[in-house]
């Protein structure tokens, strides 16, 4: 690594398959990229644990020094990617080091990035649908008030990748985006809207995945797929209906759940619709919690507090989307919660997204989700319902 960042050619590095010491702490991966802060090139690196990222930047320098001993001591393989060539360095059970590599059949762009200046996007500034959705002008510069949409839709793709990668449905964030299972799998976007975001996972994934957009306004429905059509988009296309009832081609397969902004309850209802068809991923950005407002019932220390309708309000959502996270787990899913974007582009920014990993129906997380919802008083839950879990079972406050 230390070579390819001194000539320039370093594009990142990924160490993967976490030694014992590694997987105590909860940590899964480390990716390393070069960025350009305003001080001189850094070294960015990206520390995934089960439920959050955390990132750092280091000096060449310090990155370096530190990264020489993490290779055998907290990881057991290592990806090095240049525009030339991709090395694995692998550590076997034995302890012996296997290299591979192989040559790029063409050199790629550099990925390098600044944090400073613009940065390199996964999406196309200039794709045809961000034009005909009125997002960029021809040009590729964002229209008057669509900034920030911009850069929630490219913030949008770059969340789908890592997930995507995570529940081992592409392969590493950063590569050519291939399927590790032969057939393409299908994403649905529940609740789509006027398709910004549906488009991006299409634009995204290419001939890898089927997107579908379901709306329950036809003259969307009608719009977004003459945006397809005219964009010769085949792999995506928009249907009118429901999220508890809509139907499309392939026998409603469903592998990847998307419901972003999906207004109170329709969270629910589409997490339960991923979760019935056995998604392997859910990701969902939750919208107006309404439904526990009236059934929370303040624990005493907490009385002064919600007499504030801001803070039952805030508590509310809090509630709402804690116990979504529990539920989810109880399900079969490893969950996390996240901020999707900036709250300076949209104040409704909170992301829950589930993988799923482990056997439902597990007895202790249903008891801590019985005793979560006895504290704050709710006695059911949307989604509760849907999976049939009954709440009110809980030790009381």
């Amino acid at each position: 690594m230390a070579s390819a960042f001194s000539d320039g050619t370093l594009v990142k590095l990924t160490l993967g398959k976490p030694a014992p010491v590694a997987r105590e702490s909860d940590l899964k991966n480390l990716f390393v990229r070069p960025v350009t802060l305003k001080s001189g090139p850094h070294l960015s690196f990206v520390y995934r644990y089960a439920t959050k990222d955390v990132p750092k930047n280091f000096t060449a320098e310090t990155a370096l020094a530190g990264g020489r001993g993490l290779l055998g001591a907290e990881f057991l393989d290592a990806h090095l990617f240049t525009p030339m060539q991709t090395a694995q360095l692998e550590i076997a059970k034995d302890g012996k080091a296997h290299l591979r590599q192989k040559v790029a059949a063409h050199a790629p762009a550099s990925r390098a990035e600044s944090h400073d200046r613009e940065k390199a996007r996964l999406l196309a500034p200039q794709a045809p649908w961000l034009t005909a959705l009125g997002i960029t002008n021809d040009q590729g510069r964002p229209r008057e008030g669509m900034a920030a949409k911009l850069r929630q839709i490219q913030k949008f793709a770059e969340v789908m990748e890592h997930l995507l990668h995570e529940a081992d449905l592409i392969t590493a964030p950063g590569d050519e985006i291939l399927p590790t299972h032969p057939a393409p799998f299908t994403l649905v976007d529940m609740g789509c809207g006027k398709g910004y975001l549906t488009f991006a996972a299409a634009s995204l994934l290419g001939e890898k995945a089927r997107v579908v957009g379901v709306e329950t306004r036809r003259e969307l429905v009608a719009l977004c797929n003459d945006v397809a059509r005219q964009g010769g988009i085949a792999t995506l296309r928009f249907v009118e209906g429901e999220i508890a009832t809509a139907t499309w081609p392939d026998d409603n397969r469903l592998d990847v759940l998307v419901a972003l902004h999906a207004c109170d309850t329709a969270t629910d209802d589409a997490l339960a619709r991923g979760i019935a068809a056995g998604a392997r991923l859910l990701v969902v950005s939750p919208c107006c919690q309404k439904e526990l407002r009236p059934q929370l019932q303040a624990p005493r220390i907490l009385e002064d507090a919600f007499r504030h309708g801001i803070f039952r309000e805030r508590q509310a959502e809090f509630v709402t989307d804690a116990l979504r996270a529990q539920l989810l787990e109880w399900a079969g899913y490893r969950t996390k919660v996240f901020e999707f974007v900036s709250t300076e582009h949209t104040a409704k920014n909170l992301m829950i997204a589930a993988i799923k990993a482990h056997p439902p129906g597990q007895e202790g997380r249903l008891r801590r989700l019985r005793d979560f919802a006895a504290f704050y008083g709710v006695r059911s839950q949307a989604l509760a319902r849907h999976l049939n879990v009954e709440l009110a079972n809980g030790a009381a406050s």
